[in-house]
């Protein structure tokens, strides 16, 4: 913890929430919305306001002080990338910032996926995870089909929980398969998608790229694990207690071309690369196992009173519903619990826990395939989160049984 030594859990997690100003000035709501956007410690705010009133200048522009100094800060977020990711050959790898997960998945198919791929070649990719690990690979085919050159996009096999269904992968790969884009951790059902099964069903060849939205910053996400052997890892900022606006593409460069910026590269946003150091400053400091600790007792919490309550449906892995301390890491629920009243439409749902105090995500939550139509109730957790809210929530959800 930043400028303390922690005591015990709860005297440790105190400590982290009064470190988030908004949530300090609002104790009467309850934000349970860090899927979406997570709030910000004040580190983060201080090093935006002490870089914009000290620094501010273009990167790679100028050869003043100012501009040499916002270059520097531009270069050693790239390396601070590598270092809270764990990559294990930084002098091998790239870092591209991007605006977010969205744009960084898009960069990865049109600028890299795009230039190797020949008629023939299959793809796969899930179809029932964020549209924005959908889209871009749909994109990619539509462009190469009117370069002539015609693909297969094929879907990443899934299991009816919402769990991607490994057996079935390994008889989906062929001969052609030349790429697979996944999820680390599932924005609707909270699950560690075991991306270690899928490199064993596909094989050490094949690139895999990885949506870590929902992962970095969230759970310990080290490349250094052979466990964690993928080719591209995507994040946003915003959701990793850095800026909205900011994001990045971390590439391995072992297996196919390496990754490399495509035309002219125009103004980085400097300021949200700076929040993006100091939320990783942040995040080393208090420790992102402890907060995994923390969050996963806290969904367990959750998700235990809540199976109970026969007039919700809790959407994902029903094995994921038990006691968490019990459960293997890659069954428990990593944050985000997602469920629909059986009676009350999700929308109005939503709208009656904000009558209450409580912030939560309540729609269709971005989801790509057939589930897309379908309304839910989000509740997703960040260390700034506790044991009281979760009860109060739940207090709240069986008055409405």
């Amino acid at each position: 913890m930043p400028g303390e030594t922690p005591g015990d859990g709860e005297a440790w997690q105190a400590l982290a929430r009064a470190q988030f100003p908004i949530l300090t000035a609002h104790p009467e709501l309850v934000y349970l919305d860090s899927a979406a956007t997570s709030q910000k410690p004040q580190a983060v705010l201080d090093a935006v306001q002490t870089y914009l009133t000290t620094t501010n200048a273009n990167a790679g522009r100028g050869t003043y002080p100012w501009a040499n100094r916002t270059t520097e800060l531009v270069e050693q977020a790239r390396e601070r990338v590598k270092s809270f990711l764990g990559d294990p050959a930084p002098g091998r790898s790239t870092v591209l910032f991007t605006g977010g997960t969205t744009e960084g998945l898009r960069t990865v198919a049109r600028d890299w996926l795009t230039g190797h791929l020949t008629d023939g070649d299959e793809i796969l990719v899930p179809f029932a995870d964020h549209r924005a690990n959908l889209e871009p690979w749909l994109e990619a085919q539509r462009l190469l089909s009117e370069r002539g050159t015609e693909v297969r996009v094929r879907p990443l096999p899934r299991q009816a929980s919402g769990d991607y269904d490994h057996r079935a992968l390994a008889e989906a790969v062929g001969p052609r398969t030349r790429f697979v884009a996944a999820t680390h951790v599932h924005h609707v059902y909270g699950g560690d998608m075991n991306v270690h099964r899928i490199r064993a069903a596909v094989g050490p060849e094949v690139p895999i790229c990885l949506d870590a939205a929902q992962s970095v910053g969230h759970v310990p996400l080290r490349l250094d694990d052979p466990a964690l052997d993928v080719d591209f890892v995507v994040f946003s900022g915003h959701k990793t207690l850095a800026l909205p606006g900011t994001g990045a593409v971390w590439a391995r460069n072992t297996r196919g071309p390496a990754l490399r910026p495509v035309g002219w590269q125009g103004t980085p946003n400097t300021v949200g690369v700076v929040s993006l150091l100091a939320a990783f400053d942040w995040l080393d400091a208090v420790g992102v196992d402890r907060i995994a600790a923390h969050v996963s007792g806290l969904t367990s919490r959750l998700t235990d009173r809540l199976r109970r309550l026969d007039a919700y449906e809790v959407l994902g892995c029903p094995a994921s519903l038990a006691a968490g301390s019990a459960l293997p890491a890659a069954q428990r629920r990593h944050g985000i619990v997602t469920f629909r009243h059986r009676d009350i439409p999700s929308d109005d749902l939503g709208f009656i826990l904000f009558s209450h105090g409580f912030m939560v995500r309540a729609d269709s939550l971005c989801q790509a395939g057939a589930d897309e139509k379908e309304g839910s109730v989000r509740v997703s957790l960040h260390v700034y989160n506790t044991g009281a809210e979760i009860d109060r929530l739940l207090d709240v959800l069986a008055s409405l049984e």
